[in-house]
Formats: structure tokens, sequence, C-alpha cells
């Protein structure tokens, strides 16, 4: 890592920036917002923030260019962490108020709705750390705090790839984080998690280079 690592909160119309900003900045990095595809392919970190509906998401990330600027930075291995929906867009689908909307397809499955009779699911919750994670190195038994509808509710059981998988409960197991090689991402806001999202954000700048 640089000793002062730049970092771009991707500005496509569609995330809480001006959190992610600030808790960057907070760390020590050197933080700014931008919708300019040449300032989110040259940061160290790029985060991908997302609000909202899935489809809109999409659509809005499309028309800023972000799919192309996310391919071209993990190819380089350059680090890219999904915030929310900022995270769902890395899947394959999203099926949301009858819509089945294609995402970036990076990681397996459908994003849908969480089986809980009480939604949004907002609040504190505390997850389960995959193995050898990165991210929640230090962070055991912590909570987070999530506010959403929608989720990846599986990841299949064959998969023999070298992702790191957290999960979390609300009316049945969701994805509560992935980390794959320079892409990660958390369904939860790690930007309003108090100290432990600062801790998981910190954790994720010893990977920025």
């Amino acid at each position: 890592m640089t000793s002062i690592p730049n970092v771009v909160v991707f500005d496509y119309g569609f995330g809480n920036v001006r959190s992610a900003e600030r808790a960057m900045q907070r760390l020590g990095a050197h933080c700014s917002i931008s919708s300019d595809v040449a300032d989110a392919e040259q940061a160290d970190g790029l985060i991908v923030p997302g609000v909202g509906a899935f489809a809109a998401c999409m659509s809005g990330l499309v028309d800023a260019g972000g799919p192309a600027v996310i391919r071209d930075r993990l190819a380089a291995r350059r680090p890219v962490l999904g915030i929310c929906v900022g995270m769902q867009v890395m899947f394959d689908h999203g099926a949301e108020h009858g819509q089945d909307v294609r995402g970036l397809g990076y990681w397996p499955g459908v994003v849908d709705r969480l089986e809980s009779p009480i939604l949004p699911h907002m609040g504190w919750n505390v997850v389960t750390s995959g193995s050898g994670s990165k991210l929640f190195a230090g962070l055991e038994g912590e909570r987070f705090y999530f506010v959403h509808s929608y989720a990846a509710r599986s990841w299949p059981s064959e998969s023999d790839d070298d992702a790191i998988v957290t999960w979390c409960d609300y009316g049945g197991g969701f994805v509560a984080a992935v980390e794959q090689g320079a892409l990660a991402a958390t369904q939860f806001h790690p930007e309003k998690s108090g100290d432990a999202g600062m801790h998981l954000l910190k954790n994720w700048m010893l990977t920025l280079s």
C-alpha cells in the first residue's frame, strides 16, 4: 500500500457517496467522489456504493461506464469494494418487483427478497465471517448496520473457487460479504457501522497498492 492511498467513491447517481468519502478520509486516505471513469480506473481503491432498486442501480452504473471500469480494474488486480446494492450488482441476477435484471456476473446466484415477515432488515446484526477473511480480521462477534430487503440467499455448495463468503441471518441466511481476489463487497454499510465498520474499512485499505 502506498503511504497515503488514493480512493475514489464512484458516483453514478445511486449511492451514499458522502458518508463513504468521510469514512475513508477519517482513516487517512486521499478520498474523492467522482463520476469520471479515468479517476475510477487510476485510483488505488474504488468504492462502488448503491442504494435503491437493483434495476435502477444497474442502469445507472451502465450509463456511467461502471461495468468497464470494474472489469478493467479486476483484470489488473486493482481493489474494488462494493457496498449494499453495490454488492448486489456483482451477482448474476437481481429479482425485484417482478423484474429479472442481469447483474455484472462476478458471483453466482440471484439477489431476491428476504424471507423475514418484517422488512426492510434495518439495524445491527452479527455476521459469521468466512475462513481466512481479511476484511473481518479482528472483528469476530462485532455487529454491522444493515438496511435492505433483498440479498443473495445462497451460494453454490459445489463451488471450488477462492471466494470467502460471510453470512448473516434474518429470517434465514443470506450473504453478508464476499471476498475474492481484488473484488470485495458487503451487504451492510461499513461507513455507518461505527468502530467495527471503520476497522473493516481499514482492513480493506491494507489491500490497496
